[in-house]
């Protein structure tokens, strides 16, 4: 099971499939025209962290697990999608399984590659996916409140989830994000229940043509940093372009090839690393003869839950966790080392796990 799972929307043409195909191994068909992604293409990618083949060779592991993130590649969304147009309402519902929504931008202009709309305008681009997303948010939102009526007839206790949905529902009315609304502590988790799309965290991807390289940067580029930075979501740009061609490279090649192109890290990275921070996850390690893995928690995991990830008789079974920093190990060459010079540290149940922590559990 992938860690980490995003939905990538954008217009048709806008270089979703190519990116997408840059992305995963799995080639999803990119063409010069709308919706040639008609089923969901779902590609899962190792997240690299090069701190896991140097704890596999300290601890002469047989195999390494990275952490992983999926996509999904949602075809081509347009006006009209929430009613069914394109391929509509579907394709949202893909959507609402994922943990965030990556939306491509096209911020090149190329006369051989049509636009849907006829021009290059990226803010009425997102605006118009966005638009369907809240439209759909609300065709949710009214259907929910219809049934929770009904029940709030016998039942008193369905009305603070009747409010708070109201309000949902008059936020967009008003054509506006759901993650946008103010909601007290209650009120969202009633709320998180439903999986608005517009609830889910948002990174906006620039596509840029390989003329703006190294920079990445346009009027266009621009614009959709402004609309981020204004709606409090990330934004990276990207050459969907290049990301295919470092793909088809084996991995030795890629530095030389970024290099060249004046650039330090592929998007692919990046957007990992955005995605990461955007949902506030960090990664800690275990390592030994048989595996050197990395796992997926949330910031601020406790030591049981981060156990839990492992397997649940862990959890349940929980001693201690014994906690080596990741640079201590190295320097220390092992866990044994790091006891010996007293950096093994002791943690109970309550210790907050953090980013790159080397951890054995003892249980039960």
């Amino acid at each position: 099971m992938a860690g980490l799972s995003c939905g990538i929307v954008g217009l048709p043409n806008v270089g979703k499939s190519t990116l997408f195909n840059a992305l995963t191994s799995i080639a999803a068909e990119a063409s010069n025209y709308p919706f040639c992604t008609i089923d969901p293409n779902v590609g899962i990618v190792d997240v690299l962290d090069p701190r896991l083949q140097v704890l596999s060779d300290l601890s002469k592991s047989k195999k390494l697990i990275y952490a992983s993130m999926q996509f999904v590649d949602i075809a081509g969304l347009v006006a009209g999608a929430h009613k069914g147009e394109g391929l509509g309402n579907k394709f949202l519902a893909n959507i609402r399984e994922t943990d965030a929504i990556v939306q491509v931008v096209r911020c090149f202009d190329c006369d051989d590659i049509v636009h849907v709309s006829g021009s290059v305008d990226p803010i009425r681009d997102i605006e118009v996916i966005n638009l369907e997303l809240v439209l759909a948010d609300l065709q949710t939102c009214e259907n929910v409140l219809g049934k929770l009526e009904k029940q709030a007839r016998g039942n008193k206790d369905a009305l603070p989830e009747i409010e708070a949905l109201k309000k949902v529902r008059d936020h967009l009315n008003e054509e506006k994000l759901v993650r946008a609304l103010e909601l007290n502590d209650d009120e969202r988790v009633f709320v998180r229940k439903y999986q608005f799309l517009t609830d889910k965290k948002a990174l906006y991807i620039a596509n840029v043509s390989e003329d703006d390289l190294p920079e990445m940067n346009n009027k266009y580029v621009e614009q959709v940093r402004e609309y981020a930075v204004k709606e409090g979501s990330i934004f990276i740009p990207v050459c969907a372009k290049v990301e295919e061609e470092i793909s088809q490279l084996v991995p030795d090649e890629r530095p030389e090839f970024l290099e060249s192109l004046g650039l330090h890290q592929s998007g692919l990275e990046r957007l990992i690393k955005a995605s990461f921070e955007m949902l506030g996850l960090i990664t800690y390690l275990t390592t030994g003869e048989v595996e050197t893995r990395a796992w997926t928690i949330k910031k601020g995991s406790l030591a049981t839950e981060a156990a839990g990830k492992i397997h649940t008789d862990i959890q349940k079974g929980f001693i201690r966790a014994e906690v080596v920093a990741y640079d201590d190990m190295v320097e220390y060459e092992g866990r044994v080392g790091a006891r010996d010079a007293g950096k093994a540290r002791s943690e109970g149940k309550e210790y907050v796990v953090k980013d790159g922590d080397v951890i054995l559990f003892l249980h039960n």
